[in-house]
């Protein structure tokens, strides 16, 4: 499933049209992003839970030149599963 095949399914679900559904997925995205960048985290509960981890710094090697490197550290987004979420897969 895609960004075009989820915006037509809430457009289904709600009774929208797929503009209202699009600019509604827009402004959900954009929410979770903003609240990332600031370091919080987004639960949607029966969903998950998004939030920032923080990679420390590390080495590594240039896989070309087998050269040690020197990886910064950095924040990267990750997402926890809930609990109705898990039991739908499984």
């Amino acid at each position: 499933m895609n960004k075009i095949d989820i915006i037509e399914h809430i457009a289904r679900s709600a009774d929208i049209s797929k503009a209202a559904a699009g600019r509604a997925l827009e402004a959900t995205i954009a929410a979770v992003k903003l609240s990332l960048k600031k370091d919080g985290e987004v639960t949607l509960v029966g969903f998950g839970t998004f939030y920032v981890a923080h990679r420390a710094a590390r080495k590594g090697t240039n896989p070309k030149t087998r050269e040690a490197i020197q990886i910064a550290e950095a924040k990267v987004p990750r997402f926890r599963a809930g609990k109705a979420l898990k039991d739908a897969v499984n």
